[in-house]
């Protein structure tokens, strides 16, 4: 298969979580036309200190504005938790980790992850909430827990954090289609509606960006 779409996205990024029925229309349209590859980009990988007010009030806003834009479900109630830190690297980590277990299952987790902090209020820094999240997708509980706590696995998922940013990806979610030796081309670069991606797709999967 030599057509390839980069999906570099974070499980913990509303906008990536608003794209979400978007990306499952790619998917769905690709069919088995081309391979898609998740990279987890680590929006606020390795943050140690708990969110602040301030901090809870830029977050909440940026949640409006995608639920606004996208229709997706948002849980609000998120904000009244005390002492959250918002460290995207385990979510990350754990995408990591079931690719290496079944490659094929790492776009599930990825939705998993998303429903589960955005739509259920499951605290998707905690390894345990992630392992059953693992579970639930087809990866058994035991494996998932001795890949995820692999230094290993740790590493590999830094090293996807910096491949991003040697690719020059600046937000999330970026959607980059590569076809053989030809130039890789941009399909989205932010939040973009199925009515603005369909064309985009159809062109690259055609031999004709739009």
């Amino acid at each position: 298969m030599s057509k390839t779409i980069l999906y570099f996205v974070d499980p913990m990024c509303s906008w990536c979580w608003g794209f979400a029925p978007v990306m499952e229309k790619v998917r769905a349209q690709i069919g088995d036309k081309a391979e898609i590859q998740v990279f987890v980009g680590g929006l606020r990988p390795f943050t140690e200190h708990a969110m602040t007010d301030k901090d809870k009030s830029y977050v909440r806003n940026h949640w409006t504005h995608v639920a606004e834009a996208s229709g997706q479900d948002f849980d609000f109630t998120f904000f009244d938790r005390e002492d959250f830190t918002y460290d995207t690297e385990p979510a990350c980590r754990a995408i990591v980790a079931v690719r290496k277990i079944e490659p094929k299952l790492a776009i599930d987790m990825l939705n998993r992850l998303h429903k589960a902090f955005y739509s259920e209020g499951k605290d998707t820094t905690d390894p345990e909430v992630l392992a059953d999240l693992a579970n639930e997708v087809g990866v058994p509980r035991g494996d998932f827990e001795i890949i995820f706590a692999d230094e290993q696995t740790k590493q590999e998922t830094l090293g996807e954090f910096q491949y991003a940013q040697r690719s020059g990806i600046q937000g999330f979610p970026t959607v980059v289609g590569v076809d053989g030796e030809t130039q890789p081309v941009a399909l989205t670069m932010g939040f973009r509606p199925w009515d603005a991606m369909e064309p985009a797709i159809e062109g690259w999967l055609s031999g004709k960006p739009a």
